[in-house]
């Protein structure tokens, strides 16, 4: 369904997007991660014909973002980090607007926006000004939007900004549900939601694919270690000398005592080594019981981390002169967002139904 191939993209001497390639399939739900200056959103504005390339290829449905870009257009839904709505209209207005922009059939427009108010939860503000809205009320009218048309393609930058807890996993429901018959490509700063939604992730770091896989083969991927999370009764130090010795463990880190006598460790061992059944027989043998065994794969945050950490550590290495200049910005396009990858405080800006 999308097609990317070398795709560049400069600005003078920068480089936003260096010769990236990936491709999504049709009704895959696609994760697109990256730090702040990485090419994300340059990398969108490229698909939605919002910018033009400066070499590559981008396909949407087989036509070419360049050559058939209202064709292209009339088959993506795009929600940016900050939604471009008209404030001075309701939201029944602007989204009948939309859809007359979007030339959807005069007999079909009132249905298009009754289901995307219903699908968003916005149908009961539907006579409000939408300057008259709290901002995640603002976030679901700007989703709405997206969906006015029913494109086959919807590409949501940081789609849950401005919503509580409760809604953030409300909408993971929605945007789930939506990937049955649509394509998504879902650029997020808050990787677990990423983790709850996407069947795959594309990483792109400094203007490069750094990786594309799904959580569970890069998590297999990652370091020369395995960990395991286990809660075993007995004396600490008889717990963590025990296991230290069998081999293949490279080491043992008690976390927190569960009840009197049982804690949690972290085992961590090489990775071609499987430890489990040793480790069974050991603290059999000092009368150590296992309660609890699991293996832990790593995050995405981790993985996340690890990646950009690995093409820092080259760019400030000797092969530093491989490095595109200033590849590490993207010209302003990328801008906004959290630096920190972290579930959100909770409530700042939530919903306020009484607004």
């Amino acid at each position: 369904m999308i097609e990317i191939s070398n795709l560049t993209k400069t600005y003078g001497r920068i480089t936003a997007v260096d010769d990236i390639t990936f491709s999504v399939q049709p009704g895959e739900i696609v994760g697109f991660l990256g730090p702040n200056g990485a090419g994300k959103t340059t990398t969108m504005n490229i698909l939605t014909g919002y910018i033009p390339s400066t070499a590559g290829v981008a396909k949407v449905g087989g036509f070419d973002v360049m050559e058939e870009p209202e064709k292209v257009k009339s088959m993506i839904g795009y929600l940016p980090e900050q939604p471009p709505l008209y404030m001075d209209l309701t939201v029944i207005e602007f989204l009948m607007f939309v859809a007359e922009l979007k030339k959807v059939h005069k007999s079909q427009r009132k249905q298009q926006v009754d289901d995307a108010m219903e699908l968003m939860r916005v149908d009961d503000h539907g006579k409000r000004l939408v300057k008259n809205l709290s901002k995640g009320y603002k976030q679901r009218v700007g989703f709405a939007q997206a969906l006015i048309g029913d494109p086959e393609v919807l590409i949501l930058d940081e789609p849950t900004v401005g919503l509580d807890p409760r809604q953030i996993i409300e909408m993971r429901k929605i945007i789930k549900s939506l990937g049955r018959k649509h394509t998504i490509i879902l650029s997020s700063h808050i990787l677990q939601e990423v983790s709850a939604v996407c069947e795959r992730v594309i990483i792109i770091n400094k203007g490069k694919i750094a990786a594309v896989d799904t959580p569970e083969n890069l998590s297999k991927g990652m370091g020369n270690a395995s960990r395991l999370s286990m809660v075993i009764a007995g004396a600490p130090s008889a717990v963590t000398s025990a296991a230290a010795e069998v081999y293949g463990v490279k080491s043992v880190e008690k976390l927190t005592d569960r009840e009197r006598g049982v804690a949690s460790y972290i085992i961590e061992s090489d990775k071609d080594i499987d430890v489990r059944r040793p480790l069974f027989f050991a603290l059999a043998k000092i009368g150590c019981p296992i309660l609890e065994m699991r293996s832990m794969d790593f995050s995405l945050e981790e993985i996340f981390l690890e990646l950009v950490a690995s093409e820092r550590t080259v760019e400030s290495g000797e092969d530093a002169g491989a490095r595109p200049v200033g590849a590490d910005s993207d010209a302003g396009a990328d801008g906004g967002g959290a630096d920190d990858f972290n579930e959100p405080d909770g409530g700042a800006d939530g919903d306020q139904e009484g607004e």
